[in-house]
């Protein structure tokens, strides 16, 4: 796959969701976590983490990439929750390519 059909997918996504938006919440997921607001989102978020890491740890490649597809999932959930989409998180991304980490760090930190 492509960086630009990573991208497409991140795009397709992040439509995908917002669209969700003006679903019923009672039948959509997606609408039933935007209405519920980001605390809720942000505690699925966590779930999702809390379940990659063991993933990650404990059990198989297959495992850990699909669990990793529901904690990007639900970011770009929460991201769309507080006005974002993918393209803010990977123009960060970009901002931050090329810089040491250690260099990013002391940055923020100012």
């Amino acid at each position: 796959m492509s960086d630009a059909e990573g991208s497409d997918i991140l795009a397709a996504l992040d439509a995908v969701i917002e669209a969700r938006r003006q679903e019923d919440p009672e039948s959509s997921y997606v609408a039933g976590l935007l209405a519920a607001g980001p605390a809720k989102i942000g505690r699925k978020l966590g779930e999702e983490a809390v379940e990659a890491l063991i993933a990650g740890i404990e059990e198989s490649p297959d495992a850990l990439r699909d669990e990793i597809a529901d904690l990007w999932f639900h970011s770009l959930v929460l991201l769309a929750a507080r006005g974002l989409d993918s393209r803010d998180v990977l123009a960060e991304l970009e901002r931050r390519f090329g810089l040491s980490g250690v260099e990013e760090k002391r940055r923020r930190q100012k």
